[in-house]
């Protein structure tokens, strides 16, 4: 199992890039940031600095979307930074939430995000593409590689990432949503005529190692509400008692009263109040190291090829450093 890190690009800038070249020195492989242009400083630029720092780190957003950067730029700044550094890219993307909304904008269709992982997969590796009618090639790039790893909980979203995506992006650690997703992704790919493990499989989720369980819990309550927006939109859709998405993912939000943005993936985030101690249990990885790496061994028999470690709460570098010291070595 491979292990990433999840940072929003708080200034200073630096303090980012510090975190990730700690991150690589306890063995972890790849750093990812969020992307929200209102909300954080611009990760690629800081995608630049943090691949100039380390020395084999794959990079990427969690996640990026269609609309706020067109997909030829998308394309030419991974397809930059991979000429520059060596295919050290990977392109996390969704539908768009916090970019979206708070510029006042829905998130995008699944239409749209299947042309635009197509669009910038291509103009990433050198290959001509329709884009909008028109054939364009980015006529530099050499020998460019750049996966394309899809977030995704509804079953539509859910069969597009098994159909097209060269990843599975699942934002939450619970044993039972994990294989319900999994299996959606892969019996996608497997129509399509993929080859179902051919998929890498990425759980991202908060992790918090520590005795204090109800501090640990106030620490990561906010990824409930986070999750929480995509779940109202499915409810929304589906309906709140449907067989395409679990009841287990959805019965949570009933007592969802709003979201405000400008507290998105922080600890302490007033819009989380809704969220049950359950769920933040089920979501999250809490405890001692030992109860990590026993939720992160089930999830490997899952399936899982990376579990990536969402790290906004008041203990980044010793988070950082228990990975690195008990939890790597006991799945390597």
């Amino acid at each position: 199992m491979d292990f990433g890190l999840v940072l929003q690009t708080d200034p200073p800038a630096t303090a980012v890039v510090e975190l990730m070249r700690r991150a690589e020195r306890a063995g972890f492989t790849h750093g990812w940031t969020f992307d929200s242009a209102v909300l954080w400083q611009e990760p690629f630029v800081i995608h630049s600095r943090i691949l100039e720092h380390t020395e084999r780190l794959i990079v990427g957003p969690m996640v990026t979307n269609p609309s706020t950067r067109t997909p030829e730029v998308t394309a030419s700044t991974f397809a930059t930074l991979n000429d520059m550094y060596g295919n050290r890219t990977v392109c996390g993307i969704g539908r768009g939430d916090s970019a979206m909304r708070v510029a006042g904008r829905r998130p995008n269709t699944l239409a749209a995000l299947s042309t635009s992982m197509r669009i910038i997969r291509d103009l990433a590796e050198g290959r001509e593409t329709d884009v909008g009618g028109s054939t364009l090639r980015i006529p530099w790039v050499r020998d460019g590689r750049l996966p394309v790893w899809m977030a995704a909980y509804g079953p539509k979203a859910l069969a597009l990432a098994g159909r097209e995506a060269d990843g599975f992006i699942l934002q939450l650690a619970d044993p039972y949503l994990t294989e319900w997703m999994i299996k959606a992704v892969r019996t996608a790919a497997e129509d399509a005529g993929r080859d179902p493990n051919s998929l890498t499989i990425c759980v991202a989720a908060p992790a918090y190692i520590g005795d204090d369980l109800a501090h640990a819990r106030e620490q990561c309550r906010w990824f409930g509400g986070m999750v929480g927006n995509h779940v109202a939109d499915l409810v929304a859709r589906y309906g709140e008692h449907s067989a395409a998405v679990p009841e287990a993912l959805t019965a949570y939000v009933k007592q969802r009263q709003g979201y405000d943005y400008s507290h998105h993936g922080r600890a302490g985030n007033p819009s989380t109040d809704f969220v049950p101690d359950e769920i933040v249990d089920r979501f999250c990885l809490l405890g001692p190291a030992e109860a990590h790496i026993e939720r992160l061994g089930a999830l490997r028999e899952l399936g899982v090829d990376q579990f990536a470690v969402y790290a906004m709460h008041d203990a980044k570098e010793a988070t950082i450093d228990a990975y690195g010291e008990r939890v790597l070595p006991a799945l390597a």
